[in-house]
């Protein structure tokens, strides 16, 4: 066996082909038919038919009843678009903050509590100080517990909505 260099390297034996060249006459061996067999749609310009085609039979995408507003989709019904990605933040989060503090979803995506979107305060955890928290939603538990610590719940409009 020889040695391995780089200028001693070759592909493995049938690992290249030629290129198939048709149309180039009987001696060729892929002359006349150039590998299409006779007639027929597939022997023809213009190729196959596009994927679904049926053959002009009503195709399986026509056949089925038409959706909307599906679960799956991530829509609702009255076609408004996507649902909103909604931010959790839980009231024992809101802990962290001292009392009498202001508590903003600008505040909490400072922090990095949030991401994009609008915030639904949740009742999970305790809250011992006093705090005034403005979020886009509310559970009903968590508004009672801050109220109940002192604090004041605040809904605000979710931006870019007008009703």
């Amino acid at each position: 066996m020889s040695v391995l260099r780089p200028d001693t390297l070759r592909p493995a034996r049938g690992a290249r082909h030629r290129r198939k060249r048709v149309g180039r006459g009987y001696g060729s061996g892929h002359g006349t038919y150039s590998t299409k067999g006779l007639k027929g749609q597939k022997s023809r310009s213009g190729g196959p038919p596009r994927p679904g085609f049926e053959g002009g039979q009503t195709p399986l995408s026509k056949r089925l009843p038409f959706q909307r507003g599906t679960r799956a989709a991530g829509t609702n019904m009255t076609g408004g678009g996507p649902r909103p990605e909604w931010n959790e933040v839980n009231i024992g989060q809101l802990a962290q903050f001292p009392a009498g503090a202001e508590v903003t979803p600008g505040v909490l995506r400072e922090k990095g509590l949030i991401g994009r979107g609008p915030v639904k305060v949740l009742g999970q955890g305790t809250l011992d100080r006093a705090l005034v928290v403005r979020a886009q939603a509310f559970s009903e538990s968590a508004r009672t517990r801050i109220e109940a610590a002192g604090g004041k719940a605040e809904v605000i409009a979710r931006a870019g909505r007008t009703r």
